[in-house]
């Protein structure tokens, strides 16, 4: 019996008693609405509620009488062990070996789909992370929300949201102008331009550049200009792409802010014309000053803001305001941003900038902001010089322990990893930990085959010791953790998670044995314990998933 099958039994309890107490009112009571926690204490049973605390001044008694009535009802319900009222009006409930140890054959029958639910069902949102500069390679600061951002998007469409992973990337403007200018000046052999870019990497920009274009320096200086900037650009999103790749992290959607600017069919209004005028529909835009401004102080902008300038020029306002409209235009009623510590300015003037777009900033824009990353002994980038690359990162540490411990924390909290820990392979290292747990799971499976035990039978009646009681009470609130992270928004709900099933899965392991000792039977418990090993091995395997890291077989 798993939590949602334990809440509708006792909502079938609840229903009539509440009927019979208040026949003139319908408490409009589902099962979601029952809480349902893990006792910290397992001597108090495997489940806890406090419903009829919730409820009893609504049915006219008190939450004592009232739990005691529940709990008669509760234990005459399959599956259950016993039911017990403490304090004020808890209700404790304890399943029955059979009720509770079925969960092990429900998860490996599931398989990769355990944990899968619909709780973000219905909504459609537009993730956007990362979102670098296409003008150097990925830094530290980029690794963080790399991990995050992805992490997020698979639990949000592992519990059913229609989600498009999105990839915002700044071609348009001065910097990318800048980027043109310097990798032509490495070209002729010229000084970089004031302001321009630096590093060695764009050396290498540069000859790929004269590789694929070596008549590039016949062209005329605008044509000079315009030839190094898209080829250079193009080559440098190709590195990005690929180091997101090899970092495990994947997007959908990949969006040229030119597309913004660039005129329509005809030579008609750009996105970013068009964004003014439906901003001035809906009442926010105004003029003064020769110059257009979106009054955003109405939705609590510490400023109202220039769109476009006295010259005729639009500021970036402009092309973030074209850039969120076009988001809805594209179906998605809800925006993620994934923004680092530097952009804390944002969160004010994109809400405004939803509300002025007529949507509501409470509800279809979400502003996530990063704390900084440091890891402790990591050199700066030789290609670059002056910052540290996700691809130094990677190759250091290896995607999966960056990954595993990018994600293990909140978001807004500043993070300072320790190499030397993440490079260890032992219990110390949480990614070791989690990863040896099921790598072990595995080495059991095999170790079970050689000898004969199988998965021909399954009694679930038979596990009962109190750490395989532990061990399912753990498996079974997998799904549960996967809705609330996907909720919330926050991966590192999972890695905890991860890391307290990898601990109660060793101590299992150190009490109940899978294959028979020496030349002993192999009996029904054996074969049962193998599926509860298969199932928290599958169920390890799906929360690393979720975290972009890998599960591997033998360590």
């Amino acid at each position: 019996m798993n939590p949602d099958a334990l809440a509708a039994a006792l909502l079938a309890v609840i229903t009539p008693i509440a009927e019979r107490r208040r026949p003139e009112e319908d408490l409009g009571l589902a099962a979601a609405d029952i809480t349902l926690e893990r006792p910290k204490n397992r001597d108090h049973g495997d489940w806890a509620t406090s419903i009829a605390l919730k409820l009893a001044k609504r049915l006219g008694t008190n939450p004592r009488e009232l739990a005691q009535e529940i709990a008669d009802g509760l234990a005459a319900v399959d599956g259950i062990a016993s039911v017990e009222v403490a304090g004020p009006g808890f209700i404790n409930v304890r399943l029955d070996a059979a009720a509770a140890g079925a969960l092990a054959k429900t998860i490996v029958d599931a398989g990769a789909d355990y944990g899968r639910n619909d709780s973000q069902a219905g909504n459609s949102i537009n993730l956007e992370f990362v979102s670098a500069n296409p003008t150097g390679p990925l830094h530290i600061g980029h690794t963080r929300w790399a991990a995050l951002g992805d992490s997020i998007g698979r639990l949000l469409q592992f519990s059913g949201a229609t989600l498009a992973r999105e990839f915002y990337i700044n071609d348009a403007g001065a910097q990318i102008t800048r980027f043109g200018a310097s990798v032509l000046a490495a070209i002729k052999g010229e000084p970089k331009p004031e302001d321009g870019y630096a590093g060695e990497y764009i050396d290498d920009l540069a000859r790929r550049v004269l590789e694929g274009r070596p008549d590039i320096l016949d062209l005329d200086p605008e044509a000079q200009l315009e030839a190094a900037r898209d080829d250079a650009y193009a080559l440098q999103l190709a590195e990005i792409k690929e180091s997101l790749a090899q970092f495990n992290v994947h997007f959908d959607v990949w969006f040229s802010e030119r597309i913004l600017h660039a005129k329509g069919e005809d030579g008609g209004p750009s996105l970013v014309d068009q964004a003014v005028e439906r901003l001035r529909a809906q009442g926010h835009v105004f003029d003064a000053d020769d110059a257009v401004w979106v009054r955003t102080t109405d939705f609590g902008d510490d400023k109202d803001r220039v769109i476009r300038r006295s010259n005729g020029e639009y500021t970036y306002f402009a092309a973030d305001a074209a850039y969120y409209l076009n988001k809805g235009d594209r179906g998605f009623a809800h925006k993620i941003y994934l923004l680092g510590a530097d952009h804390h300015g944002y969160v004010h003037r994109l809400r405004a900038l939803a509300g002025a777009a007529g949507e509501d900033p409470d509800k279809d824009i979400e502003i996530l902001i990063g704390q900084l990353v440091s890891i402790n002994g990591a050199k700066l980038s030789k290609r670059a010089g002056n910052i540290i690359e996700l691809d130094d990162l990677r190759e250091w540490l290896g995607t999966d322990a960056l990954r595993y411990s990018l994600a293990r924390y909140p978001a807004d909290s500043p993070l300072s990893l320790d190499p030397d820990l993440l490079r260890k392979r032992t219990n110390d290292n949480p990614v070791f930990y989690v990863q040896y747990a099921h790598a072990r799971t595995h080495n059991v499976g095999r170790n079970a085959a050689d000898v004969g035990v199988d998965r021909s039978e399954f009694a679930p009646e038979l596990l009962t010791h109190e750490t395989e009681a532990a061990l399912l009470g753990a498996l079974q609130e997998f799904p549960r953790i996967v809705a609330f992270a996907a909720a919330v928004r926050e991966p590192h709900r999972v890695a905890r998670y991860l890391e307290e099933l990898a601990g109660l899965y060793h101590r299992w392991y150190d009490n109940c044995r899978v294959t028979p000792l020496g030349d002993a039977e192999i009996e029904p418990v054996h074969r049962t314990r193998l599926w509860l090993n298969d199932a928290t091995g599958q169920v390890l395997r799906n929360g690393l998933d979720l975290l972009g890291v890998s599960a591997p077989e033998r360590m």
